[in-house]
């Protein structure tokens, strides 16, 4: 059975991050706002991003991950930005340091 991490894109704008055994019915929930929370009021909703996984564990904690990152670092994974999803993976300190000396990590 596979478990699946998803990313929603919400009528304002927002994103929503779930994980589920069937993301057919789940988003179908969600559209529908059979699931009280936090997507119930910003339908409808898209799917942005999914992925499945082999395990409840591995979903539950691709999900906690991605609800740590930053929008642009959520932002990178839906558009398949791999350049960008690095970059929005670099602290926001490193980052102003790069931009101020000029230097650039490879």
């Amino acid at each position: 059975m596979a478990f699946y991490c998803y990313i929603l894109l919400c009528s304002d704008g927002s994103y929503y991050t779930g994980h589920t055994d069937n993301l057919e019915l789940r988003i179908g929930q969600h559209q529908s706002g059979e699931l009280p929370g936090y997507t119930q009021t910003r339908r409808p909703v898209t799917l942005g991003w999914s992925q499945d996984f082999p395990s409840r564990h591995e979903a539950l904690t691709a999900e906690r991950q991605i609800k740590g990152w930053s929008r642009a670092k959520k932002a990178a994974l839906i558009a398949t930005d791999w350049t960008a999803l690095k970059e929005a993976a670099i602290p926001r300190a490193e980052r102003a340091l790069r931009l101020r000396s000029g230097r650039t990590r490879e």
